[in-house]
């Protein structure tokens, strides 16, 4: 099984899968600035009449000059559209106009937001370190590596109408991870062992990256829910290591079980969706639950279905993200729970466009992308009052 770990691994290098830019000092400077973010931002984005902080990316049309981006739900009122930093808010009328019921925003000339058009997203082919070849054959994707995406995209606050989600959201569910919820009702420390991919790693958050606003990645969202929920201590421990599959969260079993962790999330798919079969990954996700619950078998489990990659970068094989998502939900039983991300993003997709919430451009989520990762893993322990 060793020598089968060191191919697929390689294969995930030759894959260009391996999109991480190493943290360093750059990650060591970010912990030590604090993100003020709002109870209101880690509240899920499909419950309410507000949708708090959503990203998007306006595209100009080169002959009117006007750029344009549509959110997830008809905008009832406005209430602001900052830059993606926090730190400018615009102005309505000159920077952008917008109509009552529409989900569309549009930027005149001479607005202060940032804008790009579909060429300014594309590079010549092998001209960037990873090769991202565009599915019409045209270049590439453009990669960002860190802040690059972000800079380019803006934040909207709206209130719009109650119940217009209509694709699946999680459920809470009292029986299905009973201790954990017991340990955090009872505010009992609650220790969660991370183990998954880049994206769980932090890649592409603005925290992670080392700029404003600092927002966390998911693993430290879902902690600070919890916490501000159940008022208990949580302690996340992330075992995660950029451009890992399933192959090797299989071999981490002793590393996690070493962590003694009371939840273990494990989240895989992205970088096994260059080609590995759904019952491959199912079969290596039973194993890892299983040899960790052989040594510790009080664990309760939450599995990740990631989110749907850029649909226009060749090498992610697109039928392979909702055979993943229902593979693991084959798995789930008492102490083994669902955090379907990929039916969430699947939908936003249907809505927006990939370069609205993507953190470099094929397969990181940005801030916003973070949030409904923590949004969803939460709601299965966070009932809605």
């Amino acid at each position: 099984m060793f020598d089968q770990v060191k191919v697929n691994l390689l294969l995930v290098s030759i894959m260009g899968l391996v999109l991480a830019v190493p943290g360093g000092s750059r990650a060591q400077e970010a912990a030590r600035t604090e993100w003020v973010g709002s109870e209101e931002l880690l509240r899920p984005f499909w419950l309410g009449e507000v949708m708090e902080g959503e990203s998007v990316l306006f595209i100009k049309d080169e002959k009117s000059g006007e750029a344009r981006a549509s959110v997830l739900f008809p905008i009832r009122k406005m209430i602001a559209v900052r830059s993606s930093t926090g730190e400018v808010q615009f102005e309505e009328g000159r920077d952008y106009v917008w109509k009552e019921g529409s989900r569309e925003i549009v930027v005149p000339p001479g607005s202060r937001i940032s804008t790009s058009t579909p060429e300014s997203l594309r590079r010549p082919a092998k001209s960037q370190r990873h090769q991202l070849t565009h599915r019409d054959g045209n270049g590439e994707i453009y990669f960002g590596g860190e802040l690059e995406y972000h800079k380019l995209q803006t934040i909207v606050s709206y209130a719009h109408e109650p119940g217009l989600w209509k694709a699946p959201t999680p459920r809470f569910d009292p029986g299905a991870l009973p201790t954990t919820l017991e340990r955090l009702r009872k505010q009992e420390p609650l220790k969660i062992v991370v183990l998954g991919d880049s994206i769980s790693t932090g890649c592409n958050a603005s925290g992670w990256a080392g700029g404003k606003p600092f927002q966390p990645a998911y693993p430290e969202l879902v902690s600070r829910s919890l916490h501000a929920r159940y008022k208990g201590r949580v302690d996340i421990v992330n075992l995660s290591v950029s451009g890992m599959d399933s192959a090797w969260g299989l071999t981490m079993v002793d590393k996690v079980v070493e962590a003694a962790p009371d939840l273990l999330i494990l989240a895989f798919g992205m970088n096994d969706s260059s080609g590995r079969p759904a019952q491959d990954f199912q079969d290596k996700i039973a194993a890892a639950i299983k040899g960790v619950r052989e040594k510790r078998p009080e664990v309760e489990v939450v599995l990740v279905a990631t989110m749907v990659g850029n649909r226009d970068w060749v090498r992610l094989n697109q039928d392979l993200f909702p055979q993943y998502r229902d593979a693991l939900a084959k798995l789930c039983g008492p102490g083994v729970a669902l955090a379907d991300v990929t039916s969430i993003w699947s939908e936003i997709l249907r809505l927006k466009k990939d370069w609205d919430q993507t953190g470099n451009g094929v397969n990181h989520p940005n801030d916003f992308g973070h949030r409904v990762y923590a949004q969803v893993i939460s709601s299965l322990l966070i009932p809605v009052d």
